[in-house]
């Protein structure tokens, strides 16, 4: 292991988080080790979308965004078309980040990231089996690999988190009761620029524009209720175009046409907020500290935008002082537990009110939404104060790149 007079970071689990914040911790000087138990990346889904927050901190720690992915508007409607609210964002916003919301693989973004970071950072097959807070430093075994010591270690290991377990103990994944399928397609021309999240009483049917390896394309997703204990649909398309029936014409022609082999179920799960991220000199970042439902379309988002706040607030410390690392990290998770709670919360009873209202009060509700401003004010105007309150709090000084020093920035990384 390389030394640094600023100390190492121990990152466990390779997702967007992990990434992030091992990208982030690199640009700024530290020794970083990055664990993954999986023999190699693979991406955990097949659709994606970003805000401008996350696309702006890849920009920063030094991913390619590039042709990243497609932009476009969102809007919500009906399931016949009728616009129920738009998130509009400032044409600052729209001009430099083509519209604000782009639509991608993700495949696509852990490539990028993958490729970003300097060999010998990415530790593959490395499963975790223990950590001991020592005081001064932390120390890591694991099952198929040597032992490690760091001065701080981030859990970034998803949803099942054994860092969060380790901190806080087991707790029930709550189930949201729902599952969505998700599928993609390439187009030969460039789709359209605008994004639709559509719902009927029980279902959503939506899509957004994708470019992914330099192809154009759009993908789509179909969510509904389920229940758990029920074996899933055999056949996802048939049962897609099945729930599309009713919803535009466009939508449906998508679903139409993609390849089977495109497609992917998955149901959604997600854990009440946590009081506490961190104890000592270890902490947690993305699914281990916030698991969010699609709802939201930020949890890879939020994810990426903790590992840069977390660098930054380790960058202002030594790492040798123990109190000013707990003090760090406590900063770190008071910043960012505020705007991660409330969106994976408000994703969470979203989700409740468009799939599990009793059926006597749907008309009611859908008459709201069609005829008051009630979800263009708590969605479409509601989601840009978000963004640029997130836009606004992402610092792009040095050592941190912009396009103007992007080739001048440093990085250091562990040998």
């Amino acid at each position: 292991m390389g030394t640094s007079i600023k100390g190492t970071i121990a990152i466990v689990g390779a997702g967007p988080g992990g990434m992030a914040a091992a990208l982030a911790a690199i640009r700024l000087g530290f020794n970083v080790a990055l664990f993954e138990r999986a023999t190699e990346i693979k991406a955990a889904g097949n659709i994606l979308n970003l805000w401008p927050p996350p696309q702006k901190i890849l920009k920063l720690i030094g991913v390619d965004t590039e042709d990243l992915g497609a932009p476009c508007r969102t809007f919500f409607e009906r399931h016949d078309g009728k616009v129920r609210a738009e998130v509009i964002l400032p044409p600052e916003v729209e001009r430099e980040y083509g519209g604000g919301f782009i639509g991608l693989l993700r495949w696509g973004l852990y490539k990028r990231m993958v490729d970003a970071l300097p060999p010998g950072v990415l530790r593959l097959d490395h499963t975790l089996t223990g950590v001991r807070d020592g005081g001064g430093k932390v120390h890591l075994t694991f099952a198929n690999g040597p032992n490690f010591e760091a001065d701080v270690l981030v859990g970034a290991d998803g949803i099942n988190s054994f860092v969060r377990k380790w901190l806080w103990g087991d707790a029930p994944i709550r189930h949201q009761r729902l599952h969505l399928v998700g599928g993609y397609l390439f187009l030969d021309t460039p789709p359209e620029g605008r994004g639709v999240i559509a719902h009927n009483r029980t279902t959503q049917v939506s899509y957004t524009p994708i470019r992914h390896e330099g192809k154009w394309g759009y993908e789509w997703w179909v969510l509904e209720a389920c229940d758990p204990s029920q074996p899933p649909p055999g056949d996802l398309l048939a049962y897609s175009r099945e729930r599309a029936r009713g919803f535009t014409q466009r939508v449906r022609d998508l679903i139409d046409a993609t390849p089977v082999a495109h497609l992917q179920r998955w149901e959604i799960r997600d854990r009440p907020p946590l009081k506490q991220w961190s104890k000592g000199r270890v902490t947690l970042a993305g699914d281990a500290a916030h698991p969010t439902s699609p709802y939201a379309a930020y949890g890879a988002g939020m994810s990426i935008e903790d590992g840069y706040f977390l660098a930054r607030e380790l960058d202002a410390v030594s790492l040798s002082d123990t109190e000013a690392v707990r003090q760090a990290l406590q900063r770190y998770e008071d910043r960012r537990k505020p705007h991660t709670a409330q969106v994976s919360q408000g994703a969470y009873h979203t989700g409740r009110a468009f799939h599990h209202m009793p059926k006597a009060l749907r008309p009611v509700r859908d008459w709201v939404f069609d005829h008051t401003p009630v979800l263009q004010k708590f969605v479409g105007d509601a989601m840009p104060g978000h963004i640029l309150s997130q836009l606004a709090e992402i610092e792009d000084a040095p050592p941190f790149e912009t396009a103007a020093n992007r080739h001048r920035v440093p990085v250091r990384a562990t040998p």
